[in-house]
């Protein structure tokens, strides 16, 4: 496996790539993986013939007073994961070699950032947008990997791809969990014992919501009590919206997502599912 820093090592590794005829698989990554990334390797590894992974904690993304100082890093752990998966490379530029000047061009989240994750977090999606242009960019992917617990994202990825016409395709990966349904997050880490064993709240409020919307009732208010009852977690939102417009008229999939604020991890998730179909 490949270990590249510079955008000048990146760029001459797709340009080998593409002269033998090979496809690019993309799996954009914060780092400090977990199964969930390395599901989307083998997912990127299924449907391309070489895979590369970034690994980059991107500050554009972090707002101030947020983690990005302290957001687990563990490198050498990472590269032995990313090859034990079959990454066949790996991008882990510096934040100098990734943004060498202030940037003059701003890509904004439209709409579908004033909901959900991004609703508290103003600028947080431009970063994201920021970083994903310039990934997309460098590494001529013919496929990009998302996982689906980061829907809010995905959503507003797969609006900048189509909107704008990137010639690539975004492909969205399963939310991967832990065996008592708590989804896997890299922020998992800043846990408590206490808290980590309320965690798995989370996805049980998520169903019992989709249950109560299927029944014909509204789930906010159950949702609610059940987390306050069960978690000493402040909850930030609870939310049902059109899935991907993240608008409040449903037409087809429905996101049912939520945020909960534990003393030092801000856990997300959700539910994606047809109501026509259930």
């Amino acid at each position: 496996m490949l270990i590249l820093q510079t955008v000048d090592e990146l760029k001459k590794w797709v340009r080998e790539t593409k002269k033998a005829g090979e496809t690019i698989g993309l799996v954009p990554t914060m780092g400090f993986l977990h199964e969930g990334h390395l599901s989307l390797v083998e997912k990127a590894k299924s449907e391309n013939d070489r895979v590369v992974m970034s690994i980059f904690v991107n500050p554009a993304q972090f707002g101030p007073n947020e983690d990005f100082d302290r957001y687990p890093r563990d490198l050498d752990r990472d590269r032995q994961l990313a090859e034990g998966a079959g990454t066949d490379a790996i991008f882990v530029p510096s934040v100098e070699e990734m943004y060498p000047r202030e940037s003059q061009i701003k890509i904004t989240a439209g709409a579908q950032a004033d909901v959900l994750c991004g609703a508290k977090r103003p600028g947080h999606f431009d970063g994201v947008l920021k970083v994903v242009t310039k990934l997309f960019h460098l590494t001529e992917a013919d496929m990009a990997y998302f996982g689906q617990k980061d829907a809010q994202q995905l959503a507003i990825i797969e609006s900048l791809v189509a909107d704008f016409n990137f010639p690539m395709a975004i492909r969205r990966g399963d939310t991967v969990r832990e065996e008592d349904g708590l989804a896997k997050s890299s922020r998992n880490v800043y846990l408590s014992a206490a808290e980590r064993d309320e965690a798995p709240h989370l996805k049980k409020a998520l169903e019992m919501g989709k249950n109560l919307f299927l029944q014909g009732q509204d789930p906010i208010a159950p949702m609610t009590d059940y987390l306050t009852k069960n978690t000493s977690g402040k909850i930030d939102y609870i939310e049902l919206l059109d899935y991907p417009t993240l608008t409040a008229d449903i037409q087809n999939d429905a996101i049912l997502a939520l945020a909960v604020q534990f003393e030092k991890a801000r856990l997300i998730d959700n539910i994606i599912f047809n109501p026509k179909e259930n």
